[in-house]
């Protein structure tokens, strides 16, 4: 839980210091912005690997190699290098992202079933959370000390989580075997690059329309591509067969749109609080203080994970999907009706806290139900390369929605383009609260003699 806490925490610092970046280094904010999505890419293109090199005998080296990189990585981002560094930095630390699925493998493993199966989705629920825990947290120290003491922070905790790891971490079981499909990986990689970068480079939709539809349509033959060699492979990098299971492919599409819902409404809350009252509309805080809005978010999903173990045991997971799907459609309704309050923003920001926080813990267990636990980690690892692009997309929707509500000449977005924003977002939860009730239907229904 730890590790999957420090990851996530140190994949978010990315967020908060955009600004800080572009100021200290003397680049621009689209630059500045590579600090971030530079780490969602490598974690996207590194998870699926470590999630079939974790299926194997080598999980405990693979773990402590990959924080090792990490470190490094951090290393970087203190250092007074130039900017392409802390680039490098920063991708090197997003390699840690792939890590949580490995952790649940290790709890899979090594703990009694009943007991690895809450610490599972507590897992689960921390690896989303960490992003508030970050988030303040480095907004304070880049105001006290400047953007290398807030990165600095991250060096401590993935040192921490190294030491950690190579102290408490045990061995894979005997007997496993695991191979890398080294063309899948590469194809895979190539095809999560292009789709990521579509949905952070949100300048190119408007400005070169033609490029990025042509650049959408390779990496959708990409994405064909590696399925034909995953299918052909007796080796794959994700078993595609695991994946069209009803119940895996189900999760999956509940996690993409939820995915897409969930960052959305995080974007706009985010956003919106810090947009300066001369815009007639928005609270103008400071970064460290629009951070602790992160707070409810943060505590409420905490609890949320607490929680959900215990209703496991009345209430079947998808059910716990559906649910925590419309309380994260409540959120922005709320938000949608009522945002004029500092305290709106936070009653939203819990709403989603509480909602992310009962569907991260409710998904491994609809997913592993029906995984054999040798293939724990690659399962779940393609399920987090799913939720990677869903909350790429949700924040490059919220963009592109923002953006077409700015009009000529104006800085900020009209209020009401947050208002439609917030109705797409309502449409994108009741998708998956559908989604989540027609997998319910059909796990009643299989079960039934």
């Amino acid at each position: 839980m730890f590790l999957s806490l420090v990851v996530a925490a140190i994949a978010s610092l990315g967020t908060p210091l955009i600004t800080s970046v572009a100021t200290s280094f003397h680049v621009s904010l689209g630059s500045a912005q590579w600090t971030l999505t530079a780490a969602l890419l490598s974690g996207a293109v590194a998870t699926p690997v470590l999630g079939r090199l974790g299926a194997g005998p080598h999980r405990r080296a693979t773990i402590l190699a990959t924080l090792a990189v990490v470190v490094a990585g951090s290393a970087l981002t203190v250092l007074p290098l130039p900017f392409a560094w802390l680039l490098a930095g920063r991708a090197a630390q997003g390699v840690g992202l792939g890590l949580t699925a490995l952790m649940m493998g290790v709890a899979r493993d090594h703990l009694p079933e009943e007991r690895s199966a809450a610490v599972i989705a507590l897992i689960s629920v921390v690896s989303v959370i960490g992003a508030g825990v970050g988030y303040p947290l480095a907004a304070l120290l880049a105001e006290v000390g400047g953007v290398r003491a807030a990165y600095g922070l991250g060096l401590v905790l993935t040192a921490a989580a190294l030491l950690t790891a190579w102290r408490s971490l045990p061995e894979a079981p005997e007997g496993r075997l695991a191979q890398v499909d080294v063309a899948g990986a590469v194809v895979l990689a190539a095809a999560l690059l292009l789709v990521l970068f579509l949905a952070g480079e949100r300048n190119l939709w408007s400005r070169h329309l033609a490029v990025a539809a042509g650049l959408a349509v390779v990496a959708v033959v990409l994405l064909c591509v590696w399925v034909v060699i995953e299918l052909r492979s007796t080796t794959p990098l994700v078993d595609v067969r695991a994946v069209r299971h009803p119940a895996v492919a189900g999760a999956n599409l509940a996690m993409f749109v939820g995915g897409i819902g969930m960052y959305l409404l995080l974007t706009l809350i985010t956003r919106y609080a810090q947009t300066p009252r001369g815009a007639g509309y928005g609270f103008g805080l400071t970064t460290f203080v629009a951070g602790l809005v992160l707070i409810p978010f943060s505590v409420l999903g905490f609890v949320a994970g607490k929680l959900t173990p215990r209703a496991r045991k009345r209430i079947a997971d998808p059910l716990l999907l559906a649910g925590s799907a419309v309380v994260v459609g409540g959120g922005f309704a709320l938000f949608a009706a009522a945002r004029s309050d500092l305290a709106e923003l936070f009653a939203a920001m819990g709403l989603l806290g509480f909602g992310v926080g009962g569907f991260s813990a409710a998904m491994p267990g609809v997913i592993l139900a029906v995984t054999p636990k040798s293939e724990t980690s690659s399962a779940m690892s393609f399920n987090y390369v799913v939720r990677s692009v869903g909350y790429s997309l949700g924040s490059a929707i919220g963009g592109l929605i923002l953006a077409a509500g700015t009009g000529p000449g104006h800085l900020f977005p009209d209020d009401s383009a947050y208002t439609t924003a917030a109705l797409v977002g309502v449409g994108a939860m009741a998708i998956t609260t559908l989604t989540g009730l027609a997998l319910a239907r059909r796990r009643s229904s299989g079960t039934t003699p």
